[in-house]
């Protein structure tokens, strides 16, 4: 059975990846990995390592694995307010039937807080969008 294996290796991290040749052909019969470059998703960055040259095919797959990597990015988060309107309708069951007095104590005034800091965003992202703005 024959594996595949990769040109370019992305190990990810918060804000991107770091990014590897794989060399699978050495003397010690393992694989060695390059780094050659560090890709930021947030601003679209890619830096070659100080020590790398880089090919326009090796640029040219690490702009496709960024684009990519962004998509997926931008999914998450929508599926994450998706998951957080549906926590939220939870939440508002827990307080009506579920939830003890000092439990209610607990949480109220923080919960309050975060609702009342989100509609301010919303309403005003709401109100540039219908602006125009």
């Amino acid at each position: 059975m024959a594996v595949d294996i990769p040109e370019l290796y992305y190990r990810i991290k918060d804000n991107g990846a770091v990014v590897f040749r794989v060399d699978p052909e050495n003397r010690q019969k393992r694989i060695n990995l390059d780094q050659i470059a560090t890709i930021n998703t947030r601003n679209g960055d890619i830096k070659a390592h100080p020590r790398s040259e880089i090919s326009d095919a090796e640029t040219a797959e690490m702009t496709r694995w960024l684009r990519a990597r962004q998509a997926l990015i931008q999914q998450r988060e929508l599926e994450e307010m998706s998951r957080t309107v549906d926590q939220l309708n939870l939440t508002a069951h827990w307080a009506q039937s579920k939830a003890t007095p000092e439990e209610l104590d607990e949480i109220t005034d923080r919960l309050l807080l975060a609702m009342y800091d989100l509609r301010q965003v919303l309403v005003r992202k709401k109100a540039d969008r219908a602006n125009g703005r």
